[in-house]
């Protein structure tokens, strides 16, 4: 049996090694530290099953890296709905999640355009029946395009901004929130934004992107005090530079200008964003991470960054 021995300021674990038969000697906190761990795994795991998660923009970048973290942390009954404009890399997405965990995590992808309000009111109704039941949607849906400045801002990027940043992401809410209302207590369920640190600090050549951003945390306030006597949890969790297809598509496709973005710094990346995310929805009910704010280490703000020569 393994023996615990104290001193004054020590407290060791010594095991035998099952090869050598020699003592090994570790501290105590290592093995109450990975048990803990374990337990606080195991617990989420239990919070999240039986579940159904919406991820909007889950083809790549953080949609994507969440979709997998949610499999990962609870894969013996999830059921994830996985949305975006590209039906095909949500496929492949879907079908590396199943390989991976197996099929205790059912994966739906449904292709689904958030700045088109047609597909949008029709997007509940038109999910099989055993995945109506939504318990939490990630809105993570979202693009910036150019960075221009006023008067220069093509009219053409601006619509599309506010209508998948700003409108898509409250039609997608509205379309999912009376799933909610219906439960027990004033309703329950967890709708978390993804938001950015564009939202609270904003930048030159980034007007209309910031000012999207910024709408989404008046909204994300507003809802969640709108809703404080159900049991809804209004979660927003704003990243820092992060390194996904963002900067291609505002650079229209131009990769160099997009590589020139991480240049000399090291980003967060989607998986980054993706652990928080399912931090966030894994919490006891009584628990609202609310309001969420995630910087790589070399970031103090929207335009505050260290980078090596």
């Amino acid at each position: 049996m393994p023996i615990l021995r104290t001193g004054f300021s020590t407290l060791r674990h010594f095991v035998l090694s099952p090869r050598s038969k020699s003592p090994l000697t570790q501290p105590l906190s290592s093995y109450t530290s990975l048990i803990g761990r374990r337990a606080m795994s195991s617990a989420v795991a239990k919070r999240l099953e039986g579940k159904t998660i919406v991820i909007t923009g889950a083809s790549s970048g953080i949609g994507r890296s969440t979709a997998f973290e949610f499999a990962r942390t609870s894969p013996k009954n999830l059921k994830l709905i996985l949305t975006a404009r590209r039906i095909d890399t949500l496929q492949q997405v879907a079908s590396d999640i199943t390989k991976e965990v197996g099929d205790g995590v059912r994966v739906l992808p449904v292709k689904l355009d958030v700045s088109n309000p047609e597909e949008v009111r029709s997007f509940v109704g038109n999910l099989p029946e055993e995945f109506r039941d939504i318990d939490v949607l990630v809105n993570n849906a979202g693009l910036v395009k150019g960075v221009a400045r006023a008067p220069e801002i093509a009219e053409a990027d601006i619509n599309v901004m506010f209508a998948t940043n700003v409108t898509g992401l409250i039609n997608i809410t509205q379309a999912v929130l009376p799933i909610f209302l219906k439960r027990p207590d004033g309703g329950r369920g967890d709708i978390i934004n993804i938001g950015s640190i564009a939202g609270r600090e904003p930048y030159p050549g980034g007007g209309i992107y910031c000012a999207t951003k910024a709408a989404v945390r008046s909204f994300t306030e507003s809802l969640r005090r709108e809703l404080i006597s159900s049991r809804v949890r209004v979660i927003e969790i704003d990243p820092g530079q992060v390194e996904t297809e963002f900067s291609v598509v505002r650079f229209y496709g131009d990769k160099s200008k997009a590589d020139a973005v991480y240049a000399g710094v090291e980003p967060l990346t989607p998986d980054d964003i993706a652990e928080v995310v399912v931090f966030a929805a894994g919490r006891k009910e009584n628990v609202v991470v609310a309001d969420t704010l995630i910087y790589p280490n070399h970031q103090a703000g929207a335009g505050h960054l260290y980078r090596k020569s």
